[in-house]
Formats: structure tokens, sequence, C-alpha cells
């Protein structure tokens, strides 16, 4: 079994279903991940194996 690191944590802006979000692109996705390598100097990107993005809620809820 591999080991797992977590390192840091962020959540995007979150807002009601259809609300002043709905436009947003999905790239914005990006930018959590880029301030968790900017709030951590010393990771090393190429050591990142794997991201996982998640939603507690579906929409709407």
């Amino acid at each position: 079994m591999n080991q797992a690191f977590i390192c840091d944590a962020v959540r995007t802006p979150f807002g009601r279903f259809g609300g002043a979000r709905r436009r947003c692109a999905l790239t914005t996705a990006a930018l959590p991940l880029k301030a968790l390598l900017a709030r951590n100097p010393g990771l090393d990107p190429s050591r990142i194996d794997d991201v996982i993005f998640g939603c507690a809620n579906g929409p709407g809820r």
C-alpha cells in the first residue's frame, strides 16, 4: 500500500445554485491548486502524483 500525505487544503468560493457563480469556468479549479503551491514553497510540484477535488453536496443542496 502506498503512503498518502495531505499537506494543506483550501476550498473554492461557494454560493447559491444558479447564483453569482453560475458563469464561473471549470478552469477555476486550478486556482486552489495554485494557491496551495504558493503557500507551500518547499513542496516540489513534480512529487505530486494525484489531486482529489470533491463536493460534499450535490448542486442545489
